[in-house]
């Protein structure tokens, strides 16, 4: 991410804040608008009911019922938790259109969502990054 985030996000960092803690992997991902290999995330089988947040700075995003397989080779979702938990902003990068998912709780760059998710609720698939997710199975979530 080339841009500063000044006043537009609830967390915020330096950059140097944010390689520190996140570490060079997920540093790449999340703050720099990398993508991780295909078929190499750790989240991309993981089936258990559950609550994805942010890796960065652990805002909700997805609910484990609305992964599904796409065969892309990333976790994919066909919704976010609600509409406000991510912002969704034009990427032309790579001499195409498509749409950047970030989390709007910090700005970290999550991945893309693509209008071809058939057969889902929404037709969306949101195709995230493992590296720039946290998992939390159901059964591990503090009781209400």
């Amino acid at each position: 991410m080339s841009e500063q985030t000044t006043g537009k996000y609830q967390v915020e960092k330096t950059e140097d804040e944010w390689r520190a803690e996140l570490g060079e992997e997920r540093y790449q991902v999340l703050r720099q608008a990398g993508t991780e290999r295909a078929w190499t995330g750790e989240l991309l089988d993981e089936s258990r009911a559950g609550l994805y947040t942010c890796g960065a700075c652990g805002a909700e995003l997805f609910q484990a019922g609305t992964k599904f397989d796409s065969g892309c080779g990333w976790p994919s979702f066909y919704e976010s938790v609600r509409p406000e938990a991510v912002e969704l902003l034009e990427d032309t990068s790579l001499g195409m259109v498509r749409t950047e998912v970030r989390c709007a709780t910090c700005g970290s760059h999550l991945g893309h969502v693509f209008p071809d998710g058939f057969g889902t609720p929404t037709g969306d698939r949101y195709c995230m990054n493992s590296l720039a997710l946290d998992f939390t199975p159901a059964d591990d979530a503090d009781p209400a």
